[in-house]
């Protein structure tokens, strides 16, 4: 039973160039959430702090079985990234209208809680509309065939 958690609003809401696939820095009781695919990644975003990448407002439910000893639910969680991507990541953010955005949250074969990150710019709203007419497009042809 694999466990994906998408952010379906990032394509629609950004351009999405670059993607990177990072680790996560969990607790026990996050990992058991996630993979009873109790996360969410739509309102979540990366930033640098003090020299490390983190992503911030993810939901990570509270695990039912934790005990006494749980986890916030929002809290920052640092992502595991190789030096030279972290110096990619921080060239691209100096420039102006630039975010990442966390496009995919997922556990690995060997049993990690992975997610895939995208560089991103905002998206205007006659590109939105101009997605959305080729996505109807799109699902018209299918219907057709």
């Amino acid at each position: 039973m694999a466990v994906e958690i998408k952010n379906k609003k990032a394509a629609y809401t950004y351009f999405l160039t670059d993607d990177f696939t990072a680790g996560i820095q969990l607790v026990g009781s996050e990992i058991k959430s996630i993979r009873q695919g109790k996360a969410s990644i739509m309102e979540a975003y990366c930033r640098f702090m003090d020299g490390e990448f983190f992503i911030f407002n993810m939901y990570i439910a509270e695990y039912s079985n934790a005990g006494y000893v749980g986890h916030e639910p929002r809290r920052p969680r640092k992502l595991l990234l190789q030096r030279t991507e972290l110096k990619k990541l921080e060239k691209k953010l100096k420039d102006s209208g630039v975010t990442v955005v966390p496009v995919l949250l997922f556990v690995s074969r060997s049993g990690y809680a992975k997610l895939t990150i995208s560089v991103a710019k905002g998206k205007k709203l006659h590109d939105k509309r101009d997605a959305l007419k080729a996505k109807d497009q799109a699902r018209d042809l299918d219907r057709i065939d």
